[in-house]
């Protein structure tokens, strides 16, 4: 669509879904989720501005201008309405979205997501978005998941090509500076979070090397928690099915 804002599209029907990947992530992330959620209805998994297709699209590196150019993007390719699902940065742009133009996102489902406390592992972060290697990519795509987990060579192989896209390092170099300065990230207030009128599910691992568990305390008491024991970062791959179902419960109580 335009200005380079690249979404993959698949299912149909009138529930519109949305999926937001995290930093350094893209829409392959959700390359084993989306099909299943395509069986209920039309969803996009978007490349986040500064991110894969989506590289130099001008709303790199901030969440709330992500935020409206994800809307605009909907909105030009006419719906009105969509179920949004957002993990980690994604998770921030999603809960952005629902606060700008609440009366188009029909549900949030947000997975350990950016913005709900101060402290964030920016090294890891860093190690993970400019990697010498696949070796290097690899310790740093486990090192945020739980300490047993280990990831499949598919999974490494796919971000590592999305690492030599001319550019990409650079970029991601740069965002990282702009959200995790000095091991801390922008915060969006409790009392904000709970202006939140439609239905929001949040997911967390235990075990969450990047953004604390801890994070998860306090959430406005109209949120439904699910908290995944001995599960890390990565939940989009840790914890593929309980992921999914989620999503699927929480756009279906909207």
């Amino acid at each position: 669509m335009a200005d380079g804002l690249y979404a993959r599209v698949k299912g149909s029907g009138t529930t519109a879904m949305v999926l937001l990947h995290g930093f350094g992530g893209g829409c392959d992330d959700w390359y084993d989720i989306q099909p299943d959620l395509a069986r209920d209805g039309l969803v996009l998994a978007y490349d986040l501005p500064g991110h894969g297709r989506s590289l130099d699209h001008p709303a790199a590196g901030v969440a709330s201008a992500m935020a409206k150019a994800i809307l605009a993007d909907l909105a030009e390719r006419g719906i009105d309405r969509a179920h949004v699902a957002g993990f980690s940065m994604g998770g921030a742009v999603a809960c952005l979205m629902g606060l700008r133009e609440p009366s188009r996102v029909a549900s949030l489902t947000l997975l350990a997501p950016g913005g709900f406390g101060p402290e964030i592992n920016g090294p890891l972060l860093e190690r993970f978005a400019t990697p010498a290697d696949a070796d290097e990519l690899r310790a740093a795509m486990n090192g945020m998941a739980a300490p047993a987990y280990r990831f499949e060579t598919k999974h490494v192989a796919a971000l590592a090509a999305r690492r030599r896209i001319d550019g990409q390092k650079a970029m991601l170099q740069g965002i990282h500076g702009m959200i995790a300065r000095d091991g801390r990230q922008g915060e969006i207030p409790r009392e904000t979070l709970a202006t939140l009128a439609m239905p929001v599910t949040v997911v967390w691992g235990t075990a969450d090397p990047v953004l604390p568990y801890s994070h998860s305390r306090n959430l406005p008491a109209s949120f439904r928690f699910i908290s995944l024991d001995d599960v890390g970062h990565m939940l989009l791959m840790e914890a593929r099915k309980p992921v999914t179902a989620a999503i699927r419960s929480t756009v279906r109580s909207a």
